[in-house]
């Protein structure tokens, strides 16, 4: 045990101070501080680091008691000896209250203070043990507290970063929409979503996209959206959750709101009695119809510049083909054929929208070209062939400066080369040349060679067949052109009959235009 013990003793009796001094300092080696009054006394306690007191029970401006409970409010770990002349009960009791840990009577019996401040100060060690063991059993709860707090805030970011990703991704108002119920099974417990708009102000709800977590598409979801009265979010554009309606279902609804408009609503249901959504699923689900309406509305501004655009680049193309009489359509049947040869493939919808515009544009350029070649009957020269053979750069050129059409303009660039290299502007072969472009050349070469042109007339099925099949691994990409068959056969690709024939119409990009209508 530590001897150099600093032990401080309070009495208004000189000679109890002066005994105490005397001895201590004689017999051991612990410093020894004596004071008459306990105020300064206590000052001494505060600015030194004692180890141990012993008090006079019974002294002027404050008494040991008070003392006590003053130098156990600055250090409680201090053991405190209670020492007085008058001993009695209710003395001992009131002073062991405050946590004095021995009460002597005087006169005291010096020789035994040594044993007493050994006793005293091991209890205090054990007692200290004892108070950082719990204070750091305390400060263990409040880490685990913490942490766990810490694990939800990390859970929470987590979702908020998956819903920002995830709707990152949306490119089409109908893709978003199957992205929002199915969303709502990640972040919260919902057996069933669905994404419902009431056009017309009806009661029963149009479902536009379902989420189920048994992989069951069933269309009860309009039952009981109907039998949850969900049109009340509408009317009132406020989210709302219903626990226990009758069937023990858990709803929550949530509109998507737009301009002050509602453009549907998400509602989710728990099946299980005994879960409930809770408030922190309404404020996730809130929040990812907030971040969608924005989409929806840059989705609907995005489609009216989209069509508009095509529209006016459409005029240009109906310009070139005004100038002859033989190719008029041509486009429109290339965009058609295309992309029935892409579904054949089954290549994605965004490459089959991506060959609808390229198709429709694809003779863009030729609006450069001089009609004296473009109208020009016989065989061209080859100073003209080369005027002619620009047209796809020229095209690509003015796709690019809308700078939205980057896979399009390339497609357009590459529309005339060939897969064993011999085609322009840049010679590419084989998988060099982009996939759309390799479909886009065979759809181009067929509409071609079965429509009239100013230097012949068209051919006959047959021939313009043979000589497809005749040109693969040549001309046109054998994969392609085995898709090119299949769709024949399946009857999604036929010659235009005549020079005048119905204008075949294709279809403008939008696989969600028909959703704008609930806008």
């Amino acid at each position: 045990m530590n001897e150099n013990l600093n032990i401080m003793v309070v009495d208004d009796e000189k000679s109890i101070l002066n005994i105490f001094s005397e001895y201590l300092n004689a017999t051991t080696s612990y410093q020894v501080f004596t004071e008459s009054n306990g105020l300064l006394a206590l000052e001494i306690i505060k600015s030194h680091s004692i180890d141990c007191c012993f008090l006079d029970i019974s002294m002027p401006v404050i008494d040991g008691v008070d003392l006590a409970k003053q130098i156990h409010f600055h250090d409680k770990t201090i053991p405190i000896i209670m020492m007085t002349g008058n001993p009695s009960a209710d003395n001992a009791i009131k002073t062991l209250k405050t946590g004095v840990v021995d009460f002597l009577t005087k006169p005291i019996d010096i020789l035994q203070i040594p044993q007493i401040i050994k006793r005293v100060m091991k209890e205090r060690s054990m007692f200290v043990d004892s108070l950082l063991l719990k204070e750091l059993t305390q400060k263990n709860h409040e880490l685990l507290n913490i942490n766990q707090e810490l694990q939800q805030k990390l859970k929470d970011v987590e979702i908020i970063s998956l819903i920002l990703q995830k709707l990152d991704q949306a490119t089409t108002i109908n893709y978003l929409i199957n992205m929002l119920v199915d969303l709502a099974g990640d972040i919260t417990l919902c057996d069933e979503a669905y994404f419902c708009n009431f056009a017309n102000n009806r009661t029963d709800p149009s479902i536009l996209a379902v989420f189920s977590r048994s992989n069951s598409k069933s269309a009860s979801g309009t039952e009981k959206i109907a039998s949850h009265n969900i049109k009340k979010v509408v009317d009132d554009k406020i989210p709302l959750i219903i626990n226990g309606n009758g069937n023990n279902f858990s709803t929550m609804a949530v509109p998507l709101i737009i301009k002050s408009n509602v453009f549907g609503v998400l509602v989710l249901f728990i099946n299980d009695h005994g879960c409930h959504f809770q408030r922190k699923d309404l404020y996730f689900i809130n929040f990812l119809l907030k971040k969608a309406s924005s989409l929806v509305e840059n989705f609907a501004l995005y489609e009216n510049i989209f069509e508009n655009l095509i529209s006016s680049l459409y005029a240009f193309v109906e310009t070139i083909e005004a100038r002859d009489s033989y190719t008029k359509q041509h486009s429109h049947r290339v965009s058609l054929y295309s992309m029935s040869i892409a579904g054949t493939m089954n290549r994605t919808q965004e490459e089959i929208d991506k060959l609808n515009v390229s198709g429709l544009l694809h003779d863009i350029g030729k609006i450069g070209t001089p009609d004296h070649i473009l109208l020009k009957p016989g065989v061209l020269s080859d100073d003209e062939f080369d005027i002619i053979k620009k047209h796809p750069i020229t095209g690509s050129n003015i796709i690019g400066h809308f700078g939205m059409w980057i896979d399009e303009q390339t497609i357009i660039r590459h529309h005339h080369e060939r897969f064993d290299g011999t085609g322009y502007p840049d010679g590419l072969k084989g998988e060099e040349i982009p996939l759309l472009s390799r479909i886009l050349s065979v759809a181009d070469v067929y509409d071609a060679l079965t429509s009239d042109r100013s230097y012949r007339k068209r051919m006959q099925e047959d021939d313009a067949l043979d000589i497809i099949r005749r040109s693969s691994g040549k001309q046109f990409d054998p994969e392609v052109v085995n898709a090119f068959f299949d769709a024949y056969r399946q009857n999604r690709i036929r010659p235009v009959q005549g020079n005048n024939g119905e204008k075949v119409q294709a279809h403008c990009h939008s696989s969600y235009s028909g959703l704008m209508s609930v806008l």
